[in-house]
Formats: C-alpha cells, structure tokens, sequence
C-alpha cells in the first residue's frame, strides 16, 4: 500500500522550476502534491499526480531526468500533535524518515495527508496501521 512519486531533477538556475511546471501543465498533468529541495547546483522537484505513468513518460519524453519512488501517505487529522504522534509510532519502530511533506485534499475535509520516504515501507505501514492510522493508496487519494 503505497503511491508513486516522481522525482525530477531540476537545474538550480533562474527559471528552470517555472521551465519544467509550465512543460507539465502544458501536457496537461495536474500535480497533487509537490515539493522542492535544492542543493547549489540542482533541485529535486517530488511530485504526486492521477495518472502518474504518463505523467513520468510525458517528462522522460521531454528530456527530463526522472526517478519513480514508492512512498507512503497517511491521512493525519488537522489538529495539533498530528505528526508528531506519526512520528512517535515510526521512532518507536526504528524507521528513519528521509523526508516527508504534506498536502490538503477537499475531497476529506479536516484532514491532511503527509508523504513519508521511509527505509522500509511495509513495516511502517505496518506499525502506523496497528496504531490506528490510515495509509492509503493513490485510489484514495484521488
């Protein structure tokens, strides 16, 4: 039980984000989720789209450099101590977090959902499940 993310490698000079978000909206891929992390000399834009095979064929075709990961979303309350009550069930499992982000969806109001790149999917979907969360799949999600 997981969702594809796709990860594009973005040079880190002035316009290149606006380059390859106007390609994606040009081809007309709607991202659900996104973030950015940069270093000096590139950027990584992660994103969560519906139709998340053409959408990395569409960016492969484009000269994009892509990679696909398996990652984690888990639906947490819109309250105070959400993610830190995640995070606790994930330490308590020995689960290192690399990196994680979150997202609105209007289709569950009063919740969010946050990704999780984790060192091993299943036994964190594992632990959270036995402590009462909902992770979920791209079907869920949209």
């Amino acid at each position: 039980m997981s969702v594809k993310q796709i990860s594009v490698f973005v040079e880190n000079k002035t316009g290149k984000l606006a380059e390859v978000t106007r390609y994606i909206a040009d081809n007309k891929i709607n991202m659900k989720a996104l973030s950015v992390a940069d270093t000096h000399d590139f950027g990584i834009l992660r994103i969560i789209c519906e139709d998340h095979d053409t959408a990395a064929k569409v960016l492969k075709d484009g000269g994009y450099v892509v990679a696909e990961t398996e990652v984690l979303a888990v639906e947490i309350p819109d309250t105070p101590g959400a993610l830190a009550n995640i995070l606790d069930v994930l330490v308590k499992s020995d689960i290192a977090v690399e990196y994680t982000y979150a997202f609105l969806s209007v289709k569950n109001l009063g919740h969010a959902y946050m990704i999780f790149r984790v060192d091993n999917n299943e036994t964190a979907k594992t632990a959270l499940v036995s402590e009462g969360f909902n992770v979920v799949t791209s079907e869920t999600l949209f």
